[in-house]
């Protein structure tokens, strides 16, 4: 049987999920559950999704727009770009793997961050590819190393900025300079997943403004963080119109719902609840983070909606723990960081309820 699959199938682990299933959930006994493990905004989807989500209910046996039109048009007038840029993926994660489908052969290259998001190695493992770890410098991406390790057989590299799970960003000059300086032949896929929470910050800048100097670059966005459809799994890239058509060659057909493109084309306009989610979270990580200091915690700078802690026993026993009094977060040694965990800022009581469980495992 093996030998009819896929081998760099075989190589995989799969994905674990970043909170239990309500039927695990069931068996460790867990009541109200405090869900901090997957970044999701505490507050979810604002008014207008919840309206916008109704006109498409008495259409759903009819296929969506398999080109995402209204939606595209939507984001093209608020970025400032060309819709025929713009590529609709199920999650920003299925544009990732479009892009690496696209871009990799088998036994070709692409440069990574030591503490990457754990989908990238997935997807280069599986379009056939090889990672390349670069080690973190101070939790981030250390970009002259990343220059360095660049090779005849390299054409792509992943950057997140902000990092998951680190938190950790660039400054925008720090990215220019690498965007000028690497090889026009290599790829660089920039994803901009936490960039509502980050956009605020001095010094840091999206990449999608520079994709007309920068032809090699795609910057992909999701509605999954702070719009809160999670659950609608949609998301985009931003590219030059040459490699937004060749993503729509490998993009399978009527890959966003009907209700993913109607949620995601209200949420574009919801500028008072991403504003407001961004202040709730600003304040919930200073208190969060405030309190882990308090109670002997190492903590990283973070510009996302999320905070990554070390622990002072191993990680996974911590996690365990906390489990055990319904407080789920993430254990992030599939990234490299075995003594860490990352919490997603939640709402006031369930920060408070976070920190009151671990004050218990002390």
């Amino acid at each position: 049987m093996r030998q009819q699959v896929n081998p760099f199938a075989q190589s995989l682990s799969p994905c674990a999920p970043g909170t239990p299933t309500e039927e695990s959930a069931r068996e460790l006994s867990i009541r109200n559950p405090v869900h901090l493990a997957s970044n999701e905004n505490p507050r979810g989807a604002g008014d207008r999704v919840q309206s916008g989500i109704r006109s498409p209910l008495g259409t759903l046996s009819r296929y969506p727009d398999p080109f995402g039109l209204g939606l595209k048009r939507s984001l093209a007038a608020r970025l400032g770009v060309d819709a025929d840029q713009i590529t609709l993926g199920n999650g920003s994660n299925e544009v990732l793997d479009l892009a690496t489908r696209a871009i990799l052969v088998p036994e070709s290259e692409a440069i990574v961050d030591q503490t990457c998001f754990m989908l990238y190695p997935m997807l280069v493992a599986a379009a056939g590819g090889k990672f390349v770890r670069v080690a973190s410098r101070d939790w981030g991406h250390d970009l002259p190393e990343m220059l360095n390790r660049v090779t005849d057989a390299t054409r792509m590299v992943f950057i997140a900025n902000p990092n998951n799970p680190t938190g950790t960003w660039i400054h925008e000059r720090n990215l220019r300079i690498f965007l000028r300086t690497i090889s026009e032949r290599v790829w660089v896929v920039l994803d901009e997943a936490y960039f509502e929470y980050a956009a605020p910050m001095d010094g840091y800048e999206s990449g999608v403004g520079w994709i007309s100097e920068f032809p090699n670059l795609v910057v992909t966005r999701t509605f999954s963080k702070i719009h809160g459809l999670a659950g609608m799994r949609i998301g985009y890239s931003v590219s030059s119109p040459g490699f937004a058509d060749l993503l729509n060659r490998v993009r399978p057909p009527f890959n966003v719902s009907r209700l993913g493109l109607a949620a995601a084309e209200a949420a574009i306009c919801e500028d008072e609840f991403i504003k407001e989610s961004e202040t709730l979270n600003r304040s919930g990580m200073q208190r969060v983070r405030s309190e882990l200091a308090n109670l002997g915690y190492e903590t990283l700078c973070s510009a996302g909606n999320f905070v990554t802690m070390r622990c002072q026993q191993p990680a996974l026993s911590v996690y365990e723990r906390l489990l055990a009094r319904g407080v789920i977060v993430r254990p992030v040694a599939s990234c490299g960081m075995p003594d860490h965990l990352r919490v997603t800022i939640g709402l006031p009581e369930e920060n408070e309820r976070f920190l009151d469980a671990l004050a218990t495992i002390q």
